[in-house]
């Protein structure tokens, strides 16, 4: 199917900037439409950047027959909302991560995309990079022997006043927004679930987890160890532990064009370069692949569940107080 696939943007968040560059460049996809909470800021919003509709309400978008998908970068917890919703209006939905803030949403998230037939992901952009294929080649082919150990970090230092992240009933906090990642990544390098987790939080006005420091028992032996926060110095780094050699990916979550992996066997440093891309790119092409044919998204519906069920997990252990089971 050659079908250019109308794209409408539910709201005018900041990160919709990082999907505007990859839908002009595809050329099976069109940015059709904005949509704001009023007709002003919609048009001012579409003028700025050049985009040829402005809708002044969230339904007017969902309601306009010639949009195909859907990207929802609203707060976290209107993501389920009006993934439900744009479904039901026949759109297919790219959801940013986190996908919902419990299983519950998660759920009947799913159950709306089966319902419709209408595709559905989770818009982990490193997951669709380069890079990150490269690590999962590079330990699945044994580089660093057995995987013995993984650590993780993702912080910054949030200055905006009012950003929804400092409001623990809108999804706010570190774990949410930024500790999602390394917890993906591990989950992806293993290839399992967690058998049990523990975690622990520093909480910040409003009751937010300004930083969270977790660990993962898999199954199989590995052990899994991050830290994320919203009030730290800019840190994003994944290491891979192993009985031969050890892996080091500086740039892990936000990789571009060009990218490095270290690799260490013995007194041996390798520097391993990846020929990288638009980091938002893969996304946009992943969701036409399912779109257009047929192809199973790289992050799956079983894969962003599982994801929201371990954060779940580890707030309730670090309000326990004590290691919990999955």
């Amino acid at each position: 199917m050659n079908k250019i696939l109308n794209w409408g943007l539910l709201s005018t968040a900041k990160i919709n900037r990082a999907l505007i560059k990859p839908l002009r460049a595809s050329k099976r996809t069109r940015l059709l439409g904005a949509a704001s909470r009023s007709q002003s800021s919609a048009e001012a919003y579409a003028r700025e950047w050049d985009i040829p509709r402005a809708y002044g309400s969230y339904e007017a978008l969902l309601a306009d027959p010639e949009i195909d998908v859907i990207y929802n970068p609203l707060p976290n917890h209107l993501h389920a909302e009006w993934t439900i919703k744009a479904l039901r209006a026949g759109k297919h939905v790219l959801c940013e991560k986190p996908f919902a803030l419990s299983l519950a949403e998660v759920d009947t998230m799913i159950a709306a995309s089966k319902e419709t037939g209408k595709v559905l992901a989770e818009a982990f952009m490193y997951r669709h990079h380069p890079q990150t294929w490269k690590v999962k080649e590079l330990v699945d082919g044994g580089a660093v022997g057995k995987v013995q150990l993984i650590k993780g970090a993702f912080t910054f230092m949030l200055n905006r006043e009012g950003n929804y992240r400092s409001h623990k009933d809108m999804g706010g906090g570190g774990l949410w927004d930024v500790g999602c990642y390394p917890i993906s990544y591990a989950r992806m390098i293993v290839g399992e679930e967690p058998t049990e987790v523990s975690g622990w939080q520093v909480e910040g006005p409003g009751g937010v987890d300004e930083s969270f420091m977790g660990q993962m028992r898999f199954a199989n032996g590995v052990q899994m160890q991050f830290d994320c926060g919203i009030k730290s110095h800019y840190r994003t780094a994944m290491e891979i532990v192993g009985t031969e050699g050890v892996l080091h990916i500086p740039n892990a979550f936000k990789p571009g064009v060009k990218s490095e992996i270290h690799l260490t066997r013995g007194d041996e440093a390798q520097v391993i370069k990846v020929k990288g891309q638009e980091l938002y790119l893969g996304e946009v092409n992943d969701m036409c692949d399912a779109i257009l044919h047929g192809v199973s998204p790289r992050v799956s519906l079983a894969d962003t569940r599982g994801n929201i069920a371990v954060i779940l997990r580890l707030f309730e252990s670090a309000q326990a107080g004590r290691t919990l089971s999955l």
